[in-house]
Formats: structure tokens, sequence, C-alpha cells
């Protein structure tokens, strides 16, 4: 079934996905610095894309960098006045996505904060930085309820937020699991589930990313 996941995927992303070379050399420059191929797909992408065009976002927190594939989604998707803030702790990876943008165009309209994304938040909190409208949390799954708690913090009532990679080939139901990421998942779900704040579902996928999912949820209040 994998195959078949797969070449449906294929499908659609040559049918609806634009074929824009520099999204290719992004990947291909993530490969040459071996960093770890965690990127989102090329239709997950143009989700994120068509989100940001519905939301009519301009400011976008984006939580995990990596070589700035997902970045460059959101910044394609941004009129000439938006910014995506984007927070990375590997200063590798950094260097790389920077590379990327630049490579992209789209430098002046995104901003990448190097250090542990807790410290980055409670920076931005306690320098009452301007709400976002849409947050994506994509990092290390052990801290993402330290995340949602930062990113409801600087969002505002209509802001939507994302929490990507939540099924983990359905390890995600697993009550005895070991796994941190799978533990960090977890508490998350319980997290969304338990807010007065927000109004939450969870999507499962499948394709070229394997079984997987994401989270999305609006900020009512």
């Amino acid at each position: 079934m994998d195959k078949l996941f797969a070449a449906v995927d294929d499908y659609f992303i040559e049918k609806l996905v634009e074929n824009d070379p520099i999204f290719d050399q992004i990947l291909a420059n993530n490969q040459k610095y071996q960093l770890p191929p965690h990127d989102v797909s090329p239709s997950q992408g143009k989700l994120l894309y068509l989100l940001t065009k519905i939301k009519g976002a301009k400011r976008i927190l984006e939580i995990g960098t990596l070589g700035g594939y997902s970045t460059l989604w959101f910044a394609k998707a941004l009129s000439h006045d938006g910014e995506v803030v984007s927070l990375e702790f590997d200063t590798k990876h950094a260097e790389v996505a920077k590379e990327n943008l630049a490579l992209a165009g789209v430098s002046d309209k995104t901003n990448i904060l190097v250090g542990a994304a807790s410290d980055s938040l409670e920076k931005m909190v306690q320098a009452q930085t301007p709400a976002f409208d849409l947050i994506f949390i994509d990092a290390d799954k052990e801290n993402n309820s330290i995340y949602l708690k930062y990113a409801l913090q600087l969002a505002r009532p209509g802001t939507i937020i994302i929490g990507d990679n939540v099924v983990r080939d359905g390890a995600v139901i697993d009550t005895t699991s070991s796994d941190g990421r799978v533990n960090g998942v977890r508490s998350f779900v319980d997290d969304l589930s338990n807010s007065s704040r927000l109004t939450s579902t969870a999507i499962e996928t499948v394709g070229v990313k394997g079984y997987d999912g994401f989270t999305i949820s609006i900020v009512e209040k």
C-alpha cells in the first residue's frame, strides 16, 4: 500500500502543484549539506500556501525551519509586506535555510531566529511582539506542549495553529510508548482537547512522506 499511496501523491503533485525549480534546488541543497529529509511534501507545502492565502495572513510564525522548504511555501503566499518569523535551533540548518531563501529571493520576507525555540518564544512574549495570523509547529515533538503554550500567547482570535507529524505511523495511540516524540504529541493533543480557547481537529495523511498527519486549530478567544 505504501507504493500506492506514494504513486497517488505523485499524481496529485504532478497535476496540482506547480513545478517551481527553486523547491527542487532547496531540497538538493539540503541533501548536499546532509540535512535530515524531514521537509513537508510538495502537496503539504501547497496546503500551507493555500491556508495562508485563505487566511489572508500577514504574519506567520514557524517553529522549526530546517532548510527553509516550508518557509518558502509560506513566503510565496505572502504579500510584499508580509513576514515569516522562523525559529531554528541548529546553526547549520539556519545557515542553509538562509542561503536557500536568498536563492529564492524571499530574504526580505523571512526572519530566521537561531537558538532554542522556547528561548526565542519567551523573548517574543516579553517584547510583546505583535500577534501572528498563522503558527506552524514543526520542531522537536517532545516540546510541543511548551510551543503551544507560547503560541497561544502570541496569537489572537482567528489565529490558525497547525501541528505537524502527529500520527507518527499510528504510534500516537500507543499508551505504553516510551518514545518521547510520541508522548510529546499525545501531551500536545491533550492540550488541544482541554483548551477553552481552541477549536481543533486532526487529519491523517498518506503519501510520499508515509503515514502521518497534522492538527489544525483556530483560536476562538
